[in-house]
């Protein structure tokens, strides 16, 4: 059920030959109320999608009452031209659904620089194709027309004390932090103010899809968006709501990590003994991204000395030569020097955890990874064609 599993919430999801594979490529999630709540958040790159600049517009007044999201086409460094059919987009939802323009979201994903009559015309015809198609059913085939390069769908559903939310996400690659990190759909039926879905949207993403950091390449396109209908009557506990919207976050986060682009392991890199938060995740990070150490995981070799190097780049506060590692639970460095042997580590099972224990403080942060293989390289090299 997806995004539909909350009450209040239709979605679609429709094939119009934006992918050259004939699959559903435009779908629509319709917020029906009573409430028409919205929050999101957006890719911090600098050099932002023409969807992502309208969008964060429409949720400055805390209201959104749909998304049209395609695949096909990032609409990304298309000129005017692809604003005007960012702009298109949501005034055709908005006078099909008979709301307001501004009112309207709108995600793309896929290839950017790419876009032209024929890509505008087909959004619009699967806005409408979409929109005619809307029922409480319909999550599962939108989860489905938002996929690129995923191998599978994303799907997450929580319900609780007479609430529920329902979320989709797509990513397979480019899945770097910057609030959010891939397209996101997030619904509820719970009542919320506009503020506090904003508080609760930020500290969920903050712990979940900010972590995860497959490939250090950030999208022109990343947004998570959260919906509220309000249609449950329920106004739950504070506490309780962002401790369920962290766990599907969470959820979906472990889902991208997981169909990751040619992904053989999927690294849980854990890092304790900061002394801030900020610098655990600094630490980690560094990790994550050093693709010395993600090939030597992906030839199942334990190679601490490259997580020594990538940590001591770091502004971070730590004693290199005071600092623990351990593979799969067998510590192969203590205070900077070798411990037990390298073949003691097995590294053949996809889960990898890491642990890296800075021994200077009582902060810790996980981040999440993957390695990097051959077929990671073949799928970005052949992307585009």
């Amino acid at each position: 059920m997806s995004v539909t599993a909350p009450q209040g919430f239709e979605a679609a999801g429709v094939a119009v030959g934006l992918n050259s594979t004939g699959k559903p490529d435009v779908a629509v999630v319709v917020n029906r109320g009573p409430r028409k709540t919205g929050a999101a958040v957006f890719t911090s790159n600098r050099a932002k999608a023409n969807p992502i600049l309208w969008s964060e517009q429409v949720v400055k007044d805390g209201a959104v009452e749909a998304i049209v999201l395609n695949s096909g086409g990032a609409n990304c460094f298309t000129g005017s031209f692809g604003f005007q059919t960012t702009h298109q987009t949501a005034e055709k939802a908005a006078d099909l659904l008979g709301i307001g323009a501004g009112d309207v979201v709108v995600c793309s994903t896929g290839l950017i620089g790419t876009g032209d009559e024929v890509f505008r015309g087909k959004v619009l015809e699967g806005t409408e194709k979409a929109i005619a198609a809307l029922s409480t059913d319909g999550g599962e085939d939108a989860s489905l027309a938002i996929m690129t390069t995923d191998s599978r769908p994303k799907r997450s559903v929580r319900t609780r004390d007479g609430w529920t939310i329902g979320a989709m996400a797509k990513g397979a690659g480019m899945l770097a932090p910057g609030l959010a990190t891939m397209l996101v759909v997030v619904t509820t039926d719970a009542v919320l103010e506009p503020a506090d879905a904003d508080a609760h949207l930020r500290a969920a993403t903050r712990v979940s899809f900010d972590r995860l950091d497959s490939d250090g390449c950030m999208s022109t396109n990343d947004q998570v968006t959260l919906l509220a209908s309000g249609a449950s009557g329920v106004a739950p506990d504070p506490d309780a709501f962002r401790a369920a919207l962290i766990e599907v976050c969470t959820d979906l986060a472990m889902q991208l990590q997981a169909d990751a682009e040619g992904a053989s392991h999927d690294v849980t890199i854990e890092v304790v003994g900061a002394v801030t938060e900020d610098d655990a995740v600094e630490v980690g990070r560094s990790v994550a991204r050093n693709n010395l150490f993600k090939a030597a995981i992906f030839g199942n070799d334990p190679n601490w000395g490259r997580v020594l190097a990538a940590i001591g780049t770091t502004d971070a506060q730590f004693d290199p030569y005071d600092v623990d590692v351990s593979m799969n639970g067998v510590r192969v460095c203590t205070a900077g020097g070798p411990d037990r042997p390298r073949e003691d580590v097995d590294l053949t099972p996809r889960a990898t955890h890491v642990l890296i224990d800075l021994r200077v403080g009582d902060a810790a942060a996980t981040i999440y990874t993957n390695d990097l293989t051959h077929d990671y390289v073949h799928e970005n090299s052949a992307y585009s064609s």
